[in-house]
């Protein structure tokens, strides 16, 4: 006898249990889940926010961007459209499936701009640093300045 399917398992997220700080704006559609925004930032349409996420004041976070589980972005930063953030680095050998004891988390400090079509490791970022558009970074950045290519590397050091 032929199965009989009654269509897709179908999930609905959209704006759920988000901690808004003051004068946020949220451009939908969105997913946004067990994440805090803080006061003045601007989320844009097609952005994911997933749980235990932490959004600064004043960060503005551009369309198609993607953050996952144990990121904290700091206060007055730029995530450009389309940035990809990465909670599991494969360390197996594979996908953990799941396994969150295998994810990794990331930091990004304060006054940090994010180009484009970056993807960002589970890494620690510095305070006012620049990656440029497309960049992949796989290692921490400890010192401030313009970050790019793949991976990462620094092209000039900012003044402090």
């Amino acid at each position: 006898m032929p199965k009989v399917f009654s269509g897709p398992r179908r999930l609905s997220v959209g704006i759920v249990d988000v901690e808004f700080g003051e004068d946020v704006t949220v451009i939908e559609p969105v997913n946004l889940y067990g994440c805090r925004i803080g006061s003045g930032c601007f989320i844009g349409p097609f952005v994911e926010v997933q749980r235990n996420v932490t959004i600064g004041r004043n960060t503005r976070i551009q369309s198609h961007a993607f953050v996952c589980e144990f990121v904290d972005i700091g206060d007055d930063c730029f995530v450009g459209h389309g940035v990809t953030f990465i909670n599991d680095s494969f360390s197996s050998g594979g996908p953990a499936r799941g396994d969150k004891s295998k994810w990794r988390s990331t930091g990004i400090g304060n006054s940090v701009s994010i180009g484009s079509n970056a993807t960002i490791m589970p890494v620690m970022i510095a305070d006012g640093v620049v990656v440029g558009a497309g960049a992949v970074v796989t290692k921490d950045i400890v010192r401030r300045g313009i970050y790019a290519g793949n991976p990462a590397r620094l092209i000039r050091l900012l003044e402090e």
